[in-house]
């Protein structure tokens, strides 16, 4: 079984929810039959591909929290919600602070475990923790999909 981090911006406004639909089924849909999807459980990307994955797909889930589900936005929360009979982990790693180390540590714990990222970045700075987490899989040679948007 394939295993993959999906990550990506938080910033979706842009975008309609049937482009983001069209953009999962292009380029999540083709690893769905053999894979297990490593989601941040966060707004934005995170919580739009969790709902795809778990409306759409008979796709093994994990949802990874940097601290606690209950200190995700009420989005992510809600999100998390109505796909928890879809979801096979949710996994807490009880960051004492919510700041940008915990979330990158969340990204590196789940690219760790995974063999490959999907990663929908926003923009093209490297400083966002999307492109941090495309490049930390970059650095532990694994293969990494880049879907702008």
């Amino acid at each position: 079984m394939k295993t993959v981090t999906i990550t990506g911006t938080r910033e979706t406004g842009h975008k309609s929810l049937a482009e983001y639909v069209d953009l999962f089924e292009q380029y999540l849909n083709p690893f769905v039959p053999a894979a297990h999807f490593y989601i941040g459980g966060a707004v934005g990307i995170d919580s739009l591909a969790l709902l795809w994955l778990a409306e759409r797909t008979t796709a093994t889930i994990t949802v990874v929290a940097p601290g606690t589900l209950g200190q995700q936005p009420d989005e992510a929360r809600r999100a998390v919600d109505r796909s928890r009979d879809r979801i096979s982990e949710i996994v807490e790693l009880a960051a004492a602070e919510l700041r940008a180390p915990a979330y990158h540590a969340r990204n590196r714990w789940m690219v760790d475990r995974t063999s490959m990222t999907i990663g929908f970045p926003h923009v093209t700075e490297p400083s966002t923790g999307t492109w941090q987490t495309i490049n930390y899989t970059a650095e532990q040679g694994k293969p990494r999909l880049i879907v702008p948007v």
